[in-house]
């Protein structure tokens, strides 16, 4: 099992995903975790298949959450819309997910560093292709809609209620804006999809079914990016600090405008630097 985990460990893509000049420690462990746009990988079969549709190859960031996981009590996943309008090192004022087409993972995390003051410790990330493809390896997700949802731009046509989703059908559901409050009910949902694959994933369904753990390692490993310096021990911490209970949150949005790079969300700068110094 130990030589397992370090073949598994060994295969996993690791990137640049920390700033060269990092802000100063702070309470806990705080992970950047990054849902990308990124066709990377794909045909365009399969690219029309998953209904992700646009070019191929690198894009912006579709999912940005903050799980910080403190010494004791209850750990935090905190969704950061994608238009959230903040101030990219270099670049100026413009909306966060802008920050990692400009810069990658690096740029991302100095961005969520400086507009936080959180140090972020740890970085995962997953292109479309990839969600989908580790939803199918455990043997599909169960989902809980609020209410139905029909997006043909996503590929997705799905009733209310609990069900399980295979892995094209739950990447429609995290990518869908068809709703009433769009993005915003979208992080929602993004949330919900985090904390059910991290519950599966370390479930005894899983960890302990040998067809499902030897689809997992050969799948999620490959599609799976990480930071330099993280390692299969640092992810076993992540999920356990999930299923142990987790608060889910946005960062307090105070209204909306718009602005020369389009329709941005402004957030309430009082409640979330209220959120954020409680991590600190």
């Amino acid at each position: 099992m130990l030589l397992f985990g370090f073949w598994m460990d060994a295969r996993f893509t690791r990137v640049d995903a920390f700033p060269d000049a990092p802000i100063g420690n702070t309470a806990g462990t705080n992970w950047l975790l990054v849902g990308s746009d990124s066709r990377e990988g794909l045909s365009e079969e399969e690219a029309q298949r998953l209904g992700t549709g646009g070019d191929l190859g690198n894009g912006r960031t579709d999912t940005i959450m903050i799980l910080h996981i403190p010494t004791f009590g209850e750990s935090s996943l905190i969704s950061v819309p994608r238009d959230s309008l903040v101030t990219i090192p270099g670049y100026g004022e413009n909306k966060i997910n802008a920050a990692f087409a400009f810069g990658g993972p690096k740029l991302l995390s100095e961005t969520i560093e400086q507009e936080t003051g959180l140090r972020i410790d740890h970085y995962a990330e997953i292109g479309m292709g990839g969600l989908a493809g580790i939803v199918d390896a455990i043997g599909g997700l169960e989902l809980c809609p609020a209410e139905a949802i029909q997006d043909p731009l996503a590929n997705l046509d799905v009733q209310a209620g609990c069900q399980e989703m295979d892995g094209v059908t739950a990447l429609g559901y995290v990518r869908t804006r068809a709703t009433a409050q769009g993005d915003l009910d979208r992080v929602e949902r993004q949330r919900e999809f985090f904390s059910a694959l991290m519950s599966k994933v370390s479930s005894p369904g899983t960890f302990l079914n040998p067809i499902r753990m030897t689809s997992l390692a050969f799948t999620g490993t490959k599609l799976l990016v990480i930071g330099e310096g993280d390692h299969l021990w640092h992810l076993a911490r992540l999920a356990l600090a999930m299923v142990g209970g987790v608060k889910s949150e946005t960062v307090p949005i105070g209204g909306n405008m718009d602005s020369y790079v389009g329709a941005v969300l402004l957030w309430d700068e009082v409640a979330a630097e209220e959120l954020f110094s409680s991590m600190r």
